[in-house]
């Protein structure tokens, strides 16, 4: 007999974490302090997660949530909301185009600031062997575990064949009903289910309603093609042409039922926030969301 999850509501969730409320205050002083020391000095030390692991999820967080965040301050708000796994946005390094080494120094910085590069924007692959062939180069210098990607349809088995070569993972992301080619996982899985297992699905919870796909029956249907998940929240409807992104916890999403189908099916990839709102401080929204996330599960862990 099924015990029945616990109910968490969004308070209870947000006291149990606390880092969403206490997060900002530290963040301020410690810019201001990067101006006049080594960033590196600057930074408080935290006991790491295993693996970034938190009561049976790994958090990340996508660099496209503080995108306008030079690439050492996106790594220092990561260290202070103790969130070890990162996926980066090409406004970060360039993927698809950036020459090998550059990518490879990237790589070595998130090493060095003790993060684990776990994905990535949405990367373009077109069908061009070269092009691709240079994405798959870069993101394997840079050591990163699951390419989130949009591959053309017709350089699928392109795609499947240099996901073998390089022993590359890849998650493709829908991107809802604006999304001509992968609206939803249900139609990025179709796509995809007789290539190499390498090639999966990132699950943007978010665009996934709103293309009219239940998110939780999605991770089930799918359990064993989710490589990766963008977490979000979001008051738009299902159908909406535009999301209308909010924290995480605030929304219209069943959150708590999301993590609980994930935690269900035993999910060992990433679950990467991608905080979209552009009202505000993102900053702010992401602590909120990250704090909210951590308590339900800490409820659950119960």
């Amino acid at each position: 007999m099924k015990t029945a999850a616990p109910t968490v509501t969004r308070r209870e969730a947000l006291r149990t974490a606390a880092l969403g409320a206490l997060v900002m205050p530290v963040i301020g002083p410690i810019f201001a302090a990067e101006k006049k020391k080594a960033p590196e000095a600057a930074l408080p030390t935290y006991a790491a997660f295993p693996d970034g692991r938190e009561n049976g999820l790994r958090l990340g967080v996508a660099s496209y949530s503080l995108r306008n965040l030079p690439l050492d301050e996106f790594i220092s708000v990561v260290k202070v909301l103790r969130v070890s796994n990162v996926a980066l946005f090409r406004l970060h390094c360039n993927w698809e185009s950036a020459p090998v080494a550059e990518c490879r120094a990237v790589g070595e910085k998130l090493k060095a600031a003790g993060l684990r590069l776990t994905g990535s924007g949405v990367i373009n692959l077109p069908n061009d062997e070269a092009k691709c062939r240079l994405a798959f180069e870069n993101v394997k210098a840079a050591g990163m575990a699951t390419m989130v990607c949009k591959p053309d349809l017709a350089a699928l088995p392109l795609v499947s064949r240099l996901a073998k070569e390089f022993d590359q993972r890849l998650a493709i992301h829908n991107h809802g009903p604006e999304d001509k080619v992968y609206p939803t996982p249900a139609v990025a899985f179709d796509a995809i289910k007789s290539l190499d297992p390498r090639v999966g699905l990132c699950i943007d919870v978010g665009h996934t309603v709103r293309g009219g796909e239940d998110a939780i029956t999605a991770i089930r249907k799918y359990a064993s093609r989710v490589h990766d998940v963008h977490l979000k929240d979001s008051v738009a409807v299902p159908g909406a042409m535009r999301d209308i992104p909010i924290e995480v916890g605030a929304g219209r999403l069943d959150i708590r039922g999301m993590l609980r189908a994930l935690l269900d099916i035993k999910y060992d990839g990433v679950v990467s926030f991608e905080y979209e709102k552009v009202a505000g401080n993102p900053i702010t929204g992401l602590a909120e969301s990250v704090g909210y996330v951590r308590g339900v599960l800490a409820a659950y862990a119960r």
